[in-house]
């Protein structure tokens, strides 16, 4: 294979595997979400919630406190992500060459420019992402502290935001896992090939939780204390104190998707 074929065949080997892993990763977080670590940190997170809403005017320093510090760590990415970009940027428009000496494969500009700006948007996207999770935080700290109403739709709610600002936390953070790989392209496709392999073994232990802690989790879900049991006392509340005079159907019903 001639040296300049490798870019055609290793590079696109090396997104596939990446690109399959992440899609086995959404199907196990859909279909067996305990089996993730996203999805117990979801699920978590939505217990947590329930807890200090059950009694916000006790919980409500602590509930501030933790968004801070997610707030603050967001934001600390953000400002990686943009200044990261902002420097590749200026690397790319002064520099006359971006070919090097060291590297074995495709050396056009063309490709050199191709590489640059994978870089670029993988950290753009990090940037994105992790605005998105600061915007949602930062809603979530005003409605964390409103009293409880009636409604279980205002709690689900709170905690759908609390989840999706997670996500995008997460989703940030892949993306600068991610930017390992192309960074090595610019040294050539094999360092690239290799690391999006070591990447995805890395990342599969990192995503996946052992048996013993998913015993755990189900042990704790089991022995609910009353903080826990908020969901169910609020179901079973609604269905009496919101039923229609004439005995037909409830006025509010379960909202799950938020």
């Amino acid at each position: 294979m001639k040296e300049e074929d490798l870019d055609t065949v290793l590079v696109p080997s090396g997104v596939l595997v990446l690109t399959f892993y992440h899609l086995w990763l959404i199907f196990t977080i859909i279909n067996n979400p305990k089996r993730t670590v996203i999805g117990i940190n979801a699920e978590t997170r939505h217990r947590w919630v329930y807890c200090l809403m059950a009694d916000p005017l006790k919980n409500g320093v602590l509930a501030i406190q933790t968004l801070r510090n997610n707030i603050m760590a967001s934001t600390l990415l953000a400002t990686a992500a943009i200044t990261l970009s902002s420097l590749i940027s200026v690397y790319v428009s002064t520099s006359d060459s971006l070919s090097s000496q060291i590297v074995y494969g495709n050396k056009s500009s063309i490709v050199s420019s191709v590489k640059f700006f994978a870089i670029l948007l993988c950290f753009l996207s990090a940037f994105l992402c992790n605005v998105q999770s600061v915007r949602y935080f930062a809603h979530v700290s005003f409605l964390i502290t409103v009293p409880p109403t009636d409604n279980i739709d205002s709690i689900e709610y709170v905690a759908q935001n609390v989840i999706r600002a997670s996500f995008f936390w997460s989703l940030g953070l892949r993306a600068f896992y991610l930017s390992f790989p192309l960074f090595l392209w610019i040294f050539g496709p094999i360092p690239m090939f290799l690391c999006s392999c070591f990447m995805s073994f890395l990342l599969y232990f990192l995503d996946t939780t052992a048996s013993i802690l998913r015993d755990l989790y189900d042990l704790s879900s089991k022995e609910e204390s009353q903080c826990s049991d908020l969901e169910s006392v609020h179901h079973s509340s609604l269905s009496v104190r919101f039923e229609c005079p004439d005995h037909t159907k409830p006025l509010l019903g379960m909202n799950g998707s938020g």
